[in-house]
């Protein structure tokens, strides 16, 4: 166990804990805007699914209900733009982030084999590598990579942490790279649906991909649009032949999504109007958060997409977290997401709307 455990790096967050309860120890509580975590009620058609489902005395299957892949495929035909997507495109998931850390473990990555992802990222994709044994190297722009030993390709659009787009003219090129090399692409489209300046636009288009799948997948999760964190409910898109080898080995390897989740996500997926409603609240929050932190010094990069704001005060991103968790705010030291982070933090406008103007006061 040991020997696994020692290919990880340190548990970032735990770096956190001394800032954290300095930010508690403020006089109105602490802020904490460094985990993106959801705060806001599972809306109430969600809650009757789970609940209406929750005689589920057997074992549910892998693949899911029929009408679990009819509400993914519908969803991902309507919203992303695939058109030609059908049952055999799509694969229910047990969390987004346990899909990314296992994934190259499924796939039969190990020594010598390469898992590229941002330089600036979701930390899990270095971890996935160093699970499976794999190289794990980083990219500004993954044409420019070496493509010898590449066997996976993350991209991440709207980027965790900072925000970023692709636009859909690079997809488009990256994917033919990807095609034209080999490597198998796998694009982490969690934020997709919370485009604020930029409109997300998904490897499955059909202006991206021409149609077909070969060679791409993409990663989509329920927890940020539909609050639905704590119910892990996620899935997969794209290349058949891909899902279909990870069904057969989640087969043998359980990693089932429970039967009430399955239902709670059928519901989820048939609802816009919730969508909606939490893009209201999450865009008031961050308009309120955006003018505080640029009126306290700071400077925004990016940002142009899901729930955080990349920042700098042009200082180490420590003293940064330290200066405001004197303030009794506690943010995301960019460091936590790559070298090229050191200078940035990350702050998330997932708080309630009161700790969220607690916040624009102490900044004000």
């Amino acid at each position: 166990m040991a020997a696994v455990s020692d290919r990880l790096p340190a548990f970032p967050w735990d770096k956190l804990e001394p800032y954290k309860k300095t930010a508690a120890a403020h006089p109105d509580g602490i802020v904490d805007l460094s985990v993106g975590t959801p705060v806001d009620p599972v809306p109430q058609l969600i809650q009757r699914a789970l609940i209406e489902a929750a005689d589920s005395p057997g074992y549910p299957t892998v693949w899911g209900t029929a009408a679990l892949r009819d509400a993914i495929t519908g969803w991902v035909r309507g919203r992303l733009g695939a058109s030609a997507a059908e049952h055999r495109n799509v694969l229910p998931v047990v969390g987004s982030k346990e899909l990314v850390a296992w994934l190259p473990t499924q796939l039969g990555l190990g020594a010598g084999d390469k898992v590229a992802y941002p330089r600036l990222a979701y930390p899990t994709y270095e971890v996935g590598a160093r699970l499976c044994g794999a190289e794990a190297v980083v990219y500004d722009d993954p044409t420019e990579l070496d493509p010898a030993g590449v066997k996976l390709l993350w991209l991440n659009s709207p980027s965790n942490p900072t925000g970023k787009v692709i636009p859909k003219d690079d997809l488009v090129r990256i994917v033919a790279w990807a095609r034209e090399h080999g490597i198998l692409l796998f694009s982490d489209e969690c934020y997709l649906e919370l485009g604020w300046e930029a409109e997300p636009v998904s490897v499955l288009h059909d202006d991206v991909c021409g149609g077909s799948y070969e060679g791409i997948v993409a990663v989509h999760s329920l927890s940020k649009r539909s609050n639905l964190a704590g119910y892990r409910a996620a899935f997969i898109a794209g290349d058949a032949d891909v899902l279909g080898e990870l069904l057969e080995i989640r087969k043998h390897g359980g990693m089932m999504t429970p039967a009430p989740v399955q239902a709670a996500t059928v519901a989820a997926l048939g609802d816009d109007h919730h969508v909606e409603e939490q893009r209201e609240r999450y865009a008031a929050r961050r308009t309120a958060l955006r003018a505080a932190l640029e009126a306290h010094g700071f400077r925004v990069e990016h940002s142009e997409a899901s729930l955080y704001l990349w920042v700098t005060r042009d200082e180490p991103c420590w003293e940064t977290v330290a200066h405001l968790a004197d303030l009794g705010i506690l943010v995301a030291p960019g460091d936590f997401y790559g070298e090229a982070g050191a200078r940035f933090v990350r702050v998330a406008f997932t708080a309630t709307d009161e700790r969220v103007e607690a916040a624009v006061k102490r900044l004000g």
